[in-house]
């Protein structure tokens, strides 16, 4: 009898290390109830302000319709039966609404099972193009505003490989489409046996890459893209009638110009690279006419493989080349003065160059930089705004350029890109007479708008100022008060000062207000319910608290809708991201809103508030390092240092069991969740979705660290739990999508990772969620995720007593 029961537990306990074939399961009603929840329709406000365009979003996805056939090249994710990008997020229907107090019109004649995308607006506001993809094909549709009607434009097949596969031309009859090239054969095939090895070679030249993923890796690789990628630009009047532009090929880019006479097109060619996306590969620009002839080729730029893997880097010779949105046909671009190096000592970083039609003789140059080119905000010829940056402490600076005067660059605003209390905000743009987005200004153009997220102690409250870039005296038409939390959108009239925001509260939904910023007066354009209703009401608050280094930190708790102080300590589930600072004050800077309402995501902690715990979401993990130290020196130190402040606080407010915490992140919040049990005994367990575990893995750089694994092994070999897997005894649950798509994030860390553990006998179960990727999508993919967390969470952390005497060579899979 004995020897019978001990084969059993043998038999059992190998069955328990094995790989598993477990049907999706469904979390608890309660939460499933809240996933469920259909989003709120999105909502584009036309560019004169005179109409509102809604949005119903698709749901989430089968698993089916996820699991469709699925290239992966070049950097890109292709959907070889629709020649489109293979994960999309589509809206499903089109409501037009007359501002501010028009009837709300479906828009008719749309297609059957719409999966609409690339939405926009024709620069005279009396169309709306956007695109259908169909079983097979990717569409282009039209929209009259005024009769709330669709049409197909017909014989004419998308390729979307790129993503925005059309523009508006200025005159709002024609657009610039990127198509299918007719006549293009079979599709490669992948059977064909190859004819000898693939080869890559360097002859001494330093080429360093950082991770990638879905790299081309074969001939075959090779010809597929080429095939999938091949485009043929084609002006396409809103009549139906087409004109082919310049010869097809791996066409990245076709803009018209803001006049409407020439396209400024992008070709990628080869040689292609393996160990680089397509965004590096050799690239032609040219300027067509509108009528199909090259009148200019720009530049023919080499692969870009040999950029230094810093952040600041750039590749030598042009780049960035757009049209100056406020003139008629003027082409800009970047080139770099410092080799692209930012660690070469150099007065200038970038110049700015322009050339204008008919595109002969030598550039113009407009300014130049000493940090490296951010953007430009083209405005008129009296004014352009131009950002630079220098990633290495994170510093920015905004200009003001005249180019009619051609005077030197002036400063409008020289700061750090992480203070978010003195952010300034984004100039507001608006719509020229060539249907070209410009600063707004006034006549003399001496008059920018400024949007702010207005992050303070009390956290974000958004605002409109009104600033004279001459005088640099600023004027607050507005800002969010509690207890809203409230977004501006756009500006319906300077002004009159009215704006469209988006107002919400803790318990309020988002919806859509014309707002008069002289007289107060606030009209409801939208009333959208709140989708989470069955939660009752949330309860949530901004926690405040220090660490040990007096850095201040912050975490958003919240408890379950019934919850009183006399329940006492709950067992908790502690969500985080860490970011990098240099500077203390700046990491300790109070981020989001507590009037903010709370948006379930598929990815979000707060869901638990239905299962009796206590929640902190968002909890600041800040890593700083300040004048020459680097954050990562001190990573673990600073994480585990965060992480037990905000227990400690929880614990001080009577609301956190400390002997009942969870962590759990995704992505970094992954790796930091695995490093917080390798070098921390504050959890009872821990989830990590879709992360990273070994550093070496990455050796060109990571996250916010740019040093090389061979400039600082001590601090890769530090920061990889994967090295301290002989340490963790905490029960770990790893999640990873089969297809993840992120730099860095491979399937096969978390493969790894789960080996290491298993093989020093940790407490730990790997699950992969087929057909997803770095974000998960599926309906029965995002169930079973919650599913097993809530499992995980009950198992380890609400009876934590019971899974320590449970004979665990006797559970079974799946349990």
């Amino acid at each position: 009898m004995k020897q019978t029961f001990l084969l059993l537990a043998l038999s059992l306990a190998g069955l328990a290390s094995r790989a598993q074939d477990l049907p999706y399961q469904l979390p608890p009603k309660a939460i499933a109830t809240l996933a469920e929840a259909p989003p709120t329709p999105r909502v584009s406000i036309s560019p004169n302000g005179q109409w509102m365009l809604m949005m119903d979003v698709q749901d989430m996805p089968a698993i089916a319709d996820l699991s469709q056939p699925e290239l992966r090249l070049a950097g890109l994710r292709i959907n070889p039966r629709t020649n489109g990008p293979s994960r999309v997020n589509y809206a499903t229907t089109l409501r037009l609404k007359r501002l501010p107090d028009g009837k709300e019109l479906l828009v008719q004649g749309l297609p059957a099972n719409a999966r609409i995308s690339e939405v926009n607006w024709s620069p005279d506001n009396s169309r709306i193009a956007f695109t259908h993809t169909t079983d097979n094909h990717m569409e282009l549709w039209l929209a009259d505003v005024s009769a709330a009607s669709a049409r197909l434009v017909p014989n004419l097949f998308l390729n979307g490989v790129f993503g925005s596969s059309y523009e508006w031309v200025s005159d709002s009859k024609n657009l610039i489409a990127r198509a299918i090239v007719g006549g293009r054969g079979e599709v490669p095939s992948t059977l064909v046996p190859p004819t000898g090895p693939t080869i890559q070679e360097n002859k001494g030249r330093t080429a360093a890459a950082r991770t990638y993923q879905d790299l081309l890796k074969s001939p075959a690789d090779e010809r597929l893209f080429q095939y999938f990628a091949l485009a043929q630009a084609v002006r396409v009047g809103v009549d139906g009638r087409m004109q082919p532009l310049g010869e097809p090929g791996i066409i990245q880019q076709a803009s018209p110009s803001p006049n409407g006479r020439f396209v400024l097109v992008k070709t990628r060619h080869r040689p292609f690279s393996y160990t680089l996306p397509v965004s590096s590969f050799p690239v032609r620009v040219d300027v067509l006419s509108m009528e199909g002839p090259v009148v200019k080729t720009l530049d023919d730029l080499p692969l870009a493989d040999n950029v230094p893997t810093s952040f600041d880097a750039a590749p030598t010779g042009p780049r960035a080349h757009g049209w100056r949105e406020d003139a008629p046909a003027t082409v800009y671009w970047v080139e770099a003065q410092d080799g692209g190096d930012p660690k070469t000592a150099a007065p200038v970083r970038d110049k700015i160059f322009a050339l204008a039609a008919p595109f002969e003789g030598s550039a113009l140059e407009l300014a130049a930089l000493p940090l490296r080119f951010a953007g430009i905000y083209w405005g008129t010829d009296k004014l352009a705004l131009v950002e630079g940056y220098r990633w290495a402490d994170r510093h920015e600076t905004m200009w003001t350029l005249d180019l009619a005067t051609k005077t030197s660059l002036t400063v409008l605003f020289d700061r750090s890109s992480q203070n978010t209390y003195t952010d300034p905000g984004t100039p507001y743009l608006t719509r020229n007479a060539l249907g070209r987005s410009v600063l707004a200004t006034d006549a003399s153009s001496s008059t920018i708008y400024l949007f702010g997220m207005g992050a303070s102690p009390e956290g974000d409250r958004p605002f409109v100022d009104e600033l004279n870039v001459r005088t640099k005296k600023s004027l607050r038409w507005w800002r969010s008060a509690a207890p809203y939390y409230e977004v501006p959108l756009t500006i319906l009239d300077a002004g009159k000062r009215q704006l469209v925001t988006r107002r919400e509260a803790v318990n309020e939904a988002p919806n859509y207000f014309l707002r008069d910023t002289h007289g107060g007066r606030l009209v409801a354009l939208t009333r959208f319910t709140n989708p989470y209703a069955s939660l009752g009401g949330l309860k949530k608050q901004v926690l405040k608290y220090k660490r040990p280094d007096g850095v201040e930190l912050t975490a958003n708790l919240y408890l379950p809708p019934a919850y009183k102080k006399e329940d006492g300590a709950l067992p908790t589930l502690l969500e985080a991201y860490p970011v990098e600072f240099k500077d203390k004050k700046d990491a300790g800077q109070v981020k989001g809103s507590p009037y903010a309402f709370t948006r379930l995501s598929w990815g979000s902690p707060v869901y638990w508030v239905t299962q009796g715990y206590a929640v902190l979401q968002g909890t600041s993990i800040p890593i700083v390092g300040e004048g020459d130290k680097q954050p990562n020196d001190t990573y673990t130190e600073q994480l585990v240092a965060s992480a037990k402040a905000a227990i400690d606080e929880g614990q001080r407010l009577g609301v956190v069991d400390p002997k009942r915490v969870a962590v759990m992140g995704h992505s970094y919040g992954a790796f930091m969740t695995a490093n917080l049990l390798a070098h921390s005994s504050l959890f009872k367990a821990g989830i990590a979705r879709s992360g990273a575990y070994n550093r070496t893995l990455t050796p060109f750089g990571f996250q916010g660290e740019e040093r090389t694994y061979w400039q600082a092994p001590e601090v890769y070999n530090a920061m990889s739990p994967f090295n301290y897997a002989d340490k963790i005894k905490t029960p770990i649950l790893l999640i990873h999508g089969e297809a993840d798509n992120n730099s860095g994030t491979f399937p096969m860390q978390s493969e790894r990772f789960y080996s290491a553990l298993k093989g020093h006998g940790a407490t730990v179960r790997y699950v992969v969620l087929p057909a997803e990727s770095h974000g998960y999508a599926a309906r029965e993919s995002i169930m079973h995720m919650l599913w097993e967390m809530n499992s995980w969470l009950d198992k380890y952390v609400k009876n934590p007593a019971a899974a320590e005497t449970a004979p665990t060579a006797t559970e079974a899979p799946g349990n």
